[in-house]
C-alpha cells in the first residue's frame, strides 16, 4: 500500500484499464443524458455534489484526464505531422459517418414519426445537407435537423431542437490535440516540459479565482459566455478541459516523479469526497480524481483490464448515444421506467457503435502508417545522399500504445 513506485514504473501501456474506463465515463454521459432526455430533469449528479458536477460531467472529466494523458505520449513519439494524421484518423471518419447517419437515416426516420411525411424535410434552411455540411469540422454549428424534435422533453427544458447534443466537447478535445502538437513542434514536451506544469498550474489558480467568486459554496463555479465574441466556443468549457487535459499532461510529463500507490488512491478518495461535500471540486477535486483515474487504470482487476484491448467501442458509443435515446423518447420508452430506458438506450447505442468500430473507425485506422508519395521520395533521397535525422524512426502504430482518440491498433488489436 505504501509502496513508493512512480507512475512510469507502476504503468504499462499493455495491460491498463483505460479500455473500460473509457466505456465507463462513457455510459456514465448516457446516463446522464437519460434524465433531460427522457423527463425534462437534471440528471441526480448535481444533487450529489451539492450542484458542482452532474454524471455527464463526471463522463466527460473522465476522458479529458485520459486524453490529456495518452495523447501526449502520443505527441512525445511522433512527429507534427504523424501526431496530427493519427489524430484525424481516429476522430474524423467516425464523426463524419455519424454526421451522415444522423441526416440522411434517422432523422428522415423521425420526421416520419412526427408529421408522416417528409415534406419539406430536404428542403428546410436547416436540413440534413446543411447539418453535415457546417458540422463538417468539428466545431457545431448546427444542433437540429429541419425543425424537428420539438415536440420532446429536451425541447421543452432547453427551447432547441438538438439531435446530438454529445458532440459539442469534440471541438474541444481537437482543439487540445493542436495544443499538445503545437507544444511538441516546439520542443515543451521534451526540453521544457515545466512550460505544461506552469499552464497547469494557471489554470488552477483561474479554478481557485472562480471558487472566490461563486455565489455560494459548495455549488457551481465559473462562467459561461461565448470566447472573443464567438457563440460556439464558451469560456468554462474552453478553460475547465484545457485544464483536465493539462492535467492528464502533467501526469504523462512527470510519471518518473510521481508516486503512485494504494494509500494516494485512498487520500484522493478522502479529498474528492471533502470536496463533494464542503466545495471546490474543481479546485482539490479534479487533480485528486485524476490520480484515481490513473491508479484505477494501473489496480483494477486484470479481467476489467482486457476490456478494449481488441475493440474500442467508447467513442462510437459516446457519438451516437444521444440520438438513439432521442429517437426511443419518440416510441414513448421512457414511459416504461428510467432503467428500462436506459437499458434500451445502451444496447441500441452498441447496436451503432460496434458497426462503427469494425466498419468505420478501425478500417481507418488502417491507414495510420500511410505516407503521401512527395513525403516518400524525400526520405528516399535523403537516405540516398547519406542525409540522417536527428530523430529515431517513428515506431509502428503497432508497436505503440494508442490514446483515447486513437483506440486499439488494428495491427495489435489493443491499446
Amino acid at each position: 500500500m505504501w509502496a513508493r513506485r512512480t507512475l512510469a514504473d507502476a504503468f504499462s501501456p499493455r495491460d491498463n484499464s483505460f479500455g473500460f474506463l473509457r466505456l465507463f465515463f462513457a455510459f456514465l454521459v448516457l446516463l446522464s443524458h437519460t434524465y433531460p432526455l427522457g423527463y425534462g430533469r437534471d440528471d441526480p449528479g448535481a444533487g450529489i455534489t451539492n450542484g458542482q458536477a452532474e454524471l455527464g460531467e463526471i463522463g466527460i472529466i473522465g476522458f479529458f484526464v485520459i486524453s490529456g494523458f495518452l495523447i501526449t505520449r502520443s505527441g512525445l513519439r511522433f512527429g507534427l505531422g504523424r501526431f496530427l494524421w493519427h489524430r484525424a484518423l481516429r476522430i474524423l471518419p467516425g464523426f463524419w459517418v455519424c454526421l451522415a447517419f444522423t441526416a440522411f437515416v434517422l432523422a428522415p426516420l423521425v420526421a416520419l414519426l412526427e408529421r408522416g411525411n417528409l415534406r419539406g424535410f430536404w428542403s428546410h434552411s436547416d436540413g440534413p445537407v446543411q447539418y453535415v455540411v457546417k458540422n463538417l469540422f468539428v466545431a457545431m454549428q448546427q444542433y437540429g435537423i429541419s425543425d424537428l424534435l420539438r415536440d420532446t422533453p429536451y425541447a421543452h427544458r432547453t427551447g432547441d431542437s438538438v439531435f446530438d447534443g454529445s458532440l459539442w466537447s469534440l471541438m474541444y478535445e481537437v482543439g487540445c490535440y493542436f495544443m499538445i502538437g503545437g507544444l511538441a513542434l516546439v520542443g515543451v514536451l521534451k526540453r521544457a516540459k515545466v512550460v505544461v506544469l506552469v499552464m497547469a498550474t494557471a489554470g488552477f489558480a483561474v479554478m481557485v479565482y472562480d471558487l472566490i467568486q461563486a455565489p455560494h459554496v459548495p455549488g457551481p463555479q465559473g462562467i459561461h459566455g461565448p470566447v472573443f465574441g464567438f457563440h460556439g466556443l464558451d469560456r468554462y468549457s474552453l478553460i475547465y478541459l484545457t485544464y483536465l487535459f493539462l492535467l492528464g499532461a502533467v501526469f504523462e510529463l512527470y510519471k518518473n516523479r510521481i508516486v503512485m500507490n494504494d494509500a494516494g488512491a485512498v487520500l484522493a478518495v478522502v479529498v474528492v469526497l471533502a470536496t463533494v461535500e464542503f466545495g471546490g471540486v474543481d479546485v482539490l477535486g479534479y487533480p485528486a480524481f485524476a490520480y484515481l483515474i490513473l491508479w484505477s487504470a494501473i489496480r483494477l482487476p486484470k479481467w476489467l483490464r482486457g476490456i478494449g484491448r481488441r475493440q474500442d467501442y467508447s467513442y462510437g458509443f459516446y457519438i451516437y448515444a444521444f440520438p438513439v435515446q432521442q429517437l426511443l423518447v419518440l416510441f414513448g420508452v421512457p414511459d416504461w421506467g428510467l432503467w428500462t430506458y436506459a437499458l434500451i438506450a445502451t444496447v441500441g447505442t452498441f447496436a451503432l457503435a460496434v458497426p462503427s468500430w469494425h466498419l468505420v473507425e478501425r478500417p481507418a485506422m488502417r491507414l495510420k502508417d500511410w505516407t503521401p508519395r512527395w513525403a516518400q521520395r524525400t526520405t528516399a533521397g535523403d537516405q540516398a545522399s547519406g542525409m540522417s535525422t536527428r530523430e529515431a524512426p517513428e515506431p509502428s502504430a503497432a508497436a505503440t500504445q494508442t490514446s483515447l482518440a486513437e483506440g486499439p491498433s488494428p495491427a495489435r488489436g489493443r491499446p
